[in-house]
Formats: C-alpha cells, structure tokens, sequence
C-alpha cells in the first residue's frame, strides 16, 4: 500500500533536557465495525492507540487494545457499552503537550458550535477529532498555532475514496514521525 509522509516537527514547551521516554502513537477513526488487517500490523509497535470515535462495536476496541492500551472518544453511532467505556471528550496530556480528542469536533478553523466557546477558553495544543471521514493534519494560525489532526475514516462505511489511519511518535516535547497511512479505496 501507498504510504504518504508528513515530515514536520511540533516542538511544546522549554528546550531543556530530554526528560520523557518516546511514546509510540497510532491514531485511527471512524472504523465502523471494520478493523483492517492493516492496522493492527501499522500499530504493532506503538505504545498506545487512540481512536477518535465511531468504532462500531466494542469488539474493535478489544482488538486494538490486543496491540497497545486503548484511549478513545465514542462517536455518534456507538452503543451505549462504548459509551460506559469511552468519555464524548478525552482531555490529557503527554510529555507536556495538551491534547483534546473528540469525535465531532469540525475541522481546522470551523470547529462545531458547543467546541469553539471551550477552544476559547482552553485550547489545546494538539485537536483531534473524526466524524467526516476526511484526512485532514494542518495548524491553526489563529489558536496559537494549534495543531489539527483528523486521520480520515479507516472503515469501509462512508463517502470517502481512501481509509486511512495515522501514526506518530511524541518524542522530547515535540510531535515527530507523522505518517498518513493509507489503507486503500474504500470498498477494497
């Protein structure tokens, strides 16, 4: 499969000594009740999975949470047993860094109405969201330079052409390694 690579560094915080392990993070959404094959090869050797909702059936999250702890939203299709799991916001840091996952959360500069008034008040460093099932990793200039990360829609259901995840490491205080994986078309 095709894989395209995003070579960019997010640094967060003081340039002091390295004071943090590397953590090993795959990112996926909106699967659906699918979880490609793929996936759980692409995330073998990540520390932790976070899924930004809409996983379709708690079987999905056993079988990530088979590769690295699971840390996830639940979405608007999910059942009431992802929804005793998985909070509708996962606020949380790692190495320093601020991170706000949700499921429908907008996209970058035009986020939903019930999130821009917290944006506001505490945006955070990193926003991921799902929901559209558009690949979409850019900054927002007007939060601080804030960055956005949706990783598109893994599963087969939904409109878009490909199924992509991603996967990156967190590594003294900055964002380094992103990688959009690409699954392949939709129906494949």
């Amino acid at each position: 499969m095709a894989k395209q690579f995003l070579s960019f560094v997010i640094r967060f915080g003081s340039k002091d000594a390295k004071e943090y392990d590397m953590i090993k993070v795959g990112l996926i959404s909106d699967t659906h009740n699918y979880l490609d094959p793929q996936v759980l090869d692409y995330f073998e050797d990540r520390d932790e999975i976070w899924h930004a909702g809409d996983f379709g059936s708690f079987a999905i999250a056993n079988e990530l949470q088979s590769v690295a702890p699971v840390l996830g939203v639940y979405g608007n299709i999910d059942g009431q047993d992802i929804r005793k799991e998985y909070p509708l916001h996962q606020r949380f840091s790692r190495q320093g860094i601020n991170f706000w996952m949700t499921h429908i959360g907008g996209t970058l500069g035009r986020y939903c109405i019930p999130i821009r008034e917290q944006m506001e008040e505490n945006p955070p460093d990193v926003f991921i969201c799902g929901h559209s099932h558009i690949l979409k990793i850019g900054r927002d200039h007007d939060k601080n330079k804030m960055l956005f990360i949706n990783p598109g829609a893994a599963g087969r259901q939904g409109f878009q052409v490909y199924r992509t995840c991603v996967r990156f490491d967190i590594d003294d205080r900055k964002i380094r390694n992103m990688e959009v994986i690409n699954l392949g078309k939709r129906g494949e």
